[in-house]
């Protein structure tokens, strides 16, 4: 297992911020002046702007050549590590996003049409949304997923609205007004939990890294509109109990949510209805190959549900009558909008592009790659000095992913994981990552090796690991002061405390570094 490591050190430029490039009159495009008849038609383009809004001077924006521009950001992005190097992103399922859906998704098929067009000029696209629709009904045993939700905490929020929809249609409502989830349930549960309304029950691990049967009996009651929990967990700790979970939250009432953000794993071995849930999320942005959403996105969400709570989800659905597709407006029970239109359609498309690609064996291999890849790196990572595993005498299996923990050797040594992580980037390692808040598991790291990576590529990651543990034991301030081999090195946190430091734009730090000579 072992591997031998490269040298690396990211390039470094002496790169301005763009508003402080250009010369006056440079342009990267020149616009043309509009013809005679355009402008006796408009008018004075001054004249279409109010008053009020109008500008008093020109905006302060950099004057700048199209290659400026290109090799600016260029050398941008040659400064950053991003996706060059290993990126075992535990809880997300990172994976290689392939070009050709990329081709495929800049289709002017896909970047033309808009979602006010009539249904029947959107037949392709709307055969496509409902094609892989039957394919996560397939791949969850649900009878009606919707593409609506932005992301997964957008999915978890829809499934909270649905629950909402549900009860009220019942007229039990306000007395169903709790929500149960776990304390390694992904954040967005409770958090949308209680955006929609709901009181939050957030039940503790027990000694096997699970909350207790027991723990769950005596939290559901009357009062209980759902549960909504991930399995495996955020610490990759399946519960083989969970079937007797959902009996128990039915028998009170209540319905059952599962949240498949780790889904990897899993992908083939249980659906998600089969064990008794009402509603379940993808996370077609990791999970099923597009790539992972930024801030804000580009994500999907996908959530299925069953039968009965179907006539509840947000409009519009794509349906089809044998002879065409087209947009279902007409649902009356419907909770609502979740997002604007109908779904991140080329995401979708990713997504479909990448499921038929793979096909049903190929997704069953890709889960059954990464089972063995958590458990090949579990057995090197253990191995190094510093490094153990949560829960270490628990039995229940860890399939995708395992959270380890380095609160070892931060005793030992004093070396963290965000030391850590800032000396991975110097070998051209993606820093990894740690988990949630609240840390239930001292200085904790949890990688993800999923199905994209060969076995040489993990070996590079955990040597990286084991170099970096042999530093922290014998010059501990070499991992302390990293990272060495990058275009920025450790940055000062506490600018990020000082209102008087920071700015948010750049005219607000030009006005601070006039006023102070404080840089943001």
């Amino acid at each position: 297992m072992s591997a031998k490591l490269r040298e690396y050190h990211a390039p470094v430029w002496n790169e301005p911020v763009i508003l402080e490039m250009g010369y006056p009159g440079r342009r990267g495009l020149a616009v043309p002046e509009a013809e005679e008849a355009v402008q006796a038609e408009v008018g004075d383009v001054a004249d279409l702007i109010p008053v009020a809004l109008r500008r008093h001077d020109r905006p302060a924006l950099p004057e700048v050549s199209e290659p400026e521009v290109l090799y600016h950001y260029l050398r941008l992005s040659q400064q950053t590590l991003g996706m060059m190097g290993v990126s075992l992103f535990g809880t997300c399922t990172m994976k290689y996003n392939p070009q050709v859906n990329e081709a495929i998704a800049w289709r002017p098929e896909v970047t033309e049409a808009h979602p006010y067009q009539d249904d029947d000029t959107l037949q392709g696209t709307l055969e496509i949304v409902h094609r892989f629709d039957a394919i996560l009904r397939e791949l969850s045993g649900m009878d009606q997923f919707i593409f609506q939700a932005g992301g997964g905490a957008d999915a978890a929020y829809t499934s909270c609205a649905v629950t909402r929809a549900y009860h009220a249609s019942r007229g039990e409502l306000e007395q169903r007004d709790e929500i149960i989830t776990t304390i390694q349930t992904h954040p967005s549960n409770a958090a949308t939990a209680a955006a929609a309304g709901f009181k939050v029950i957030t039940l503790m691990l027990d000694e096997n890294g699970y909350p207790s049967l027991d723990a769950l009996k005596a939290a559901v009651s009357d009062r209980t509109a759902a549960l909504m929990v991930n399995n495996p967990d955020d610490m990759g700790v399946y519960n083989p109990e969970m079937r007797e979970w959902v009996r128990v939250v039915h028998e009170a009432g209540g319905l059952c949510f599962y949240d498949s953000a780790n889904f990897n794993g899993m992908m083939s071995k249980i659906r998600a209805r089969e064990i008794g849930f009402d509603a379940c999320m993808f996370m077609l942005h990791k999970t099923f190959g597009a790539p992972k959403s930024g801030v804000g996105g580009p994500a999907v969400g996908a959530y299925g549900c069953s039968a009965e709570l179907a006539p509840f989800v947000p409009t519009p659905v794509v349906a089809h009558d044998g002879d065409r597709y087209y947009l279902d407006h007409d649902r009356p029970e419907s909770c609502g909008k979740i997002r604007e239109f109908w779904g991140n359609v080329p995401v979708v498309l990713k997504a479909y592009a990448w499921i038929r690609a793979m096909g049903a064996e190929g997704v069953a291999e890709a889960s059954d790659i990464s089972v063995l890849a958590n458990n090949y790196m579990e057995r090197g990572l253990l191995a190094i000095r510093g490094v153990t595993r949560s829960h270490p005498d628990a039995t229940s299996p860890r399939l995708e992913m395992t959270r380890y923990s380095l609160a070892q050797m931060k005793e030992e040594t004093g070396v963290g994981v965000h030391d850590v992580q800032n000396r991975m980037t110097d070998f051209g390692v993606d820093a990894m990552w740690t988990s949630h808040e609240p840390w239930l598991i001292p200085e904790p790291f949890t990688p993800e090796a999923g199905e994209m990576y060969g076995k040489e590529a993990l070996d590079t990651w955990i040597a990286v690991l084991a170099q970096i543990s042999d530093e922290a034991y014998s010059d501990p301030e070499i991992v302390k002061t990293a990272p060495h081999n990058q275009a920025v090195h450790r940055l000062d946190h506490d600018a990020m405390e000082d209102p008087a430091r920071w700015a948010m734009t750049w005219r607000a730090y030009l006005r601070k570094r006039a006023n102070t000579g404080a840089r943001s």
